[in-house]
């Protein structure tokens, strides 16, 4: 028998306003299906956190675009059916093997939703129930503390993608109205408001029923602030005593301060990223960190950026807790993953003044870059290792050469950040030597540099013939043990140590 397909709405954003019906169906899944722009971040996941369990399999679909141009010949509508056709097959699968499969909608299934896409294809040939939830002008309503229509007044759900001067028209008269989907669209619709004279009776909404919701008169709003997840709202005229009652204010902060966020970007792109440290970046108010690192992280016109040189750690741990102490979310980026010869530390040992006791800090990790290294040729990473970095900004050669002489000797795999830069080329020399004094010099070395950026290269090369020229900031290098086996294409430590 075919499993079951269920549309289930999720409400406006709270997890309270899940409706119990689709609590329990949540719970009960086999197959769980959220959509994500290609960030990773799923709202829909997130609000029903609370409702799933161990063992439940998850189905992420990612939209091919979102607001961007595509090359897909069938332009952007083309890409999309392409999209629902293949996620309407992958869930198919599912079906035909028997499990029942929840898609989760924000708001409700049918109105603006995504699942309306995969119901189409689907619902002919199996069995397909929709669970409505609350929608997002009900929560915006409530938020307001408004009433949407009254009497025989009529309501007009208006997409913001229309036109202006079609929005305009639509707005003409005294019935109560709501604009969806804002976010780039926010300056037409603004205009349309004008246009048709209701922009002072026009609140705005923003992820209302959440945590972080926002209301204020519309006029008010900065266009350059406005997200995806807001709405224009005309409230009912009809009220005795509120036509000019200001909107609820949200919930009051728990905390008296922002917050700094030490957030891993990964060795390269993107794709390298994890969906936490994503979300942590989309969260910010204030982007700090490296030049080159925060050219990595995309632009957003409401976030500020704060770049810096790569030379003052400590200068930029302290911009970014005084930021937070003055109530902005701050995202410190790092390369790699921050734990690891990065700003985590950094910020953390500055946050011990007793200024910046009060400034909530945490850690978000990311890829590492001997991890990523490692990943191009196999497994030199297999058995025990260590990582050491040769910059003697922070620490003296002495120390560095003990360290490495005792992690040779004990036969570690060695892990070497930072081992030469334009001004500093004498220390790759010495380890060189220093190695050979423990080492074949047949051990296989791997040289990787700039591993998923535009210019990778990974090369195999024996320790006897490393060659400290070749190397520079960007390399890092991976000395094998007495154990690690190359055929030339492969490295591979094995996991278990000779007797």
């Amino acid at each position: 028998m075919s499993g079951r397909l269920y549309g289930v709405g999720l409400g406006p954003g709270d997890p309270e306003l899940v409706t119990v019906k689709a609590a329990r169906l949540i719970s009960a899944a086999e197959v769980v299906v959220y959509h994500s722009a290609r960030h990773g971040r799923s709202i829909a996941r997130s609000v029903a956190a609370p409702y799933l369990r161990e063992g439940q399999i998850e189905e992420q679909l990612i939209y091919p675009v979102t607001t961007e141009a595509t090359s897909h010949p069938g332009g952007y509508q083309g890409a999309l059916d392409e999209f629902y056709e293949s996620c309407a097959a992958r869930l198919a699968a599912h079906l035909d093997a028997g499990r029942d499969v929840v898609v989760l909608a924000e708001g409700d299934p049918f109105f603006y939703g995504s699942y309306m896409h995969l119901h189409k294809r689907l619902a002919p040939r199996y069995e397909a129930t929709v669970v409505p939830g609350v929608t997002s002008v009900s929560g915006a309503s409530a938020t307001l503390g408004r009433p949407l229509v009254e009497r025989d007044e009529v309501l007009t759900v208006l997409p913001g993608t229309l036109p202006s001067a079609t929005l305009a028209a639509r707005l003409a008269g005294d019935d109560p109205a709501v604009i969806m989907k804002l976010g780039r669209t926010f300056g037409a619709v603004r205009e349309a408001l004008e246009t048709a004279g209701r922009l002072d009776e026009a609140w705005y909404v923003e992820r209302a029923t959440t945590p972080s919701e926002r209301t204020a008169p519309l006029a008010d709003v900065d266009p350059e602030t406005v997200p995806y997840f807001s709405i224009a709202v005309l409230p009912s005229r009809l009220s005795p005593g509120l036509s000019d009652l200001a909107p609820a204010p949200a919930a009051p902060s728990t905390a008296s301060t922002g917050e700094v966020v030490v957030v891993g970007l990964g060795p390269a792109g993107r794709e390298w990223q994890t969906p936490e440290s994503q979300a942590a970046l989309a969260a910010a108010d204030d982007l700090v960190g490296y030049g080159p690192y925060l050219d990595r992280v995309p632009a957003n016109p409401r976030q500020r950026r704060h770049p810096s040189d790569n030379r003052v750690e400590a200068e930029r741990a302290a911009f970014a807790l005084d930021l937070a102490a003055r109530g902005a979310r701050v995202a410190v980026v790092s390369s790699g993953d921050p734990g690891v010869f990065a700003m985590a530390a950094a910020v953390l040992e500055v946050a011990e003044e007793p200024r910046w006791k009060h400034v909530p800090v945490r850690v978000v990790p990311g890829l590492t870059a001997a991890q990523a290294v490692a990943s191009r040729v196999g497994a030199p990473l297999g058995h025990d290792f260590c990582i050491l970095s040769l910059s003697d900004r922070l620490k003296p050669w002495d120390v560095i050469s003990s360290r490495l002489a005792a992690a040779a000797a004990a036969d570690f795999v060695i892990a070497i950040y930072n081992p030469a830069s334009k001004s500093r080329r004498e220390q790759i020399v010495a380890a060189k030597a220093l190695l050979l004094e423990h080492r074949d010099a047949d051990t296989p070395v791997v040289v990787g540099r700039d591993v998923g950026g535009p210019e990778e290269s990974v090369r195999i090369v024996r320790l006897g013939e490393l060659d400290p020229a070749d190397i520079d900031m960007r390399t890092l290098l991976i000395v094998g043990s007495s154990q690690t086996r190359t055929d030339g294409h492969t490295v591979y430590t094995p996991r278990r140590y000779p007797a």
